[in-house]
């Protein structure tokens, strides 16, 4: 998602889906917390939650640019006092509406 390319009104508004997994130091860190906090900012809907591998794993869904803005922060900012290694994308799909109302933490 390094390249951004200019789009118009409708493809600013097309809903992205896609799940990701973070790995590093990230649990006992507030991730899910604090991932929560910015995507309800955003107005991304998903949910998040600890994996019993010691990663962070999710899904989210709003618009691409939201989206990005996210996966940016899940890669390189996180929650205070974290470290991550990696943030792995997977199951990218274009949805005609956002199926997910809001964004909740699992367990």
């Amino acid at each position: 998602m390094g390249r951004r390319l200019i789009m118009g009104p409708d493809q600013v508004r097309q809903i992205v889906s896609l799940e990701f997994e973070v790995f590093g130091e990230v649990q006992g860190r507030y991730f899910t917390k604090y991932c929560k906090e910015k995507c309800t900012e955003l107005g991304i809907g998903g949910w998040v939650k600890n994996s019993k591998r010691g990663t962070i794993v999710g899904k989210l869904q709003g618009t691409k640019p939201n989206v990005e803005e996210m996966v940016s922060w899940m890669s390189k900012t996180g929650s205070p006092g974290c470290v991550i290694e990696r943030c792995d994308l997977s199951n990218f799909e274009y949805l005609a509406r956002q199926e997910f109302r809001g964004f909740s933490i699992r367990f």
